[in-house]
């Protein structure tokens, strides 16, 4: 009796029925991530696109999502527009292959840039703004293929 449960437990052992699942460790953004920024890891994902919205006249601003560089970064530079005076906030995030996510803001300046670390596969960028009068409005979503440059 004694030699079945010492092979028994040996079988369990083995066949590592016994052991304790290990969590899995907290993922933190790696170095060259710009401070401030709001790097997200999360699973694999699939992207898509959803359409923007259609701004009145009066709040028109215009944000330009660069192509990706070498390393699969792309800048987003905001151009301004008629409703410049009205906008309070501007945010950019782009959604890796990968599936981790950054986040920045914009400063409501014409020209001012802030650069998305991206992949060498294709990521997702997305851009709202804020108004004044309360309304956000989605303004860009679009998905960035890397190419050899």
């Amino acid at each position: 009796m004694g030699i079945m449960i010492v092979l028994l437990c040996s079988a369990l052992v083995m066949a590592g029925c016994t052991g304790i699942p290990a969590s899995p460790s907290p993922t933190t953004p790696g170095p060259g991530s710009p401070s401030g920024t709001g790097v997200t890891p999360a699973s694999s994902v699939t992207l898509t696109t959803v359409p923007t919205d259609i701004i009145p006249s009066y709040n028109y601003v215009k944000v330009d999502v660069g192509v990706k560089d070498y390393l699969g970064n792309s800048e987003v530079i905001y151009q301004g527009g008629e409703g410049q005076i009205h906008v309070k906030k501007i945010t950019a995030k782009m959604t890796r292959a990968d599936g981790q996510t950054q986040t920045e803001s914009l400063e409501n300046k014409k020209g001012y840039t802030v650069e998305l670390l991206g992949t060498k596969q294709v990521d997702r960028v997305e851009v709202w703004v804020s108004m004044d009068n309360g309304e956000t409005y989605k303004i860009n979503d679009v998905l960035l293929d890397y190419r050899i440059h």
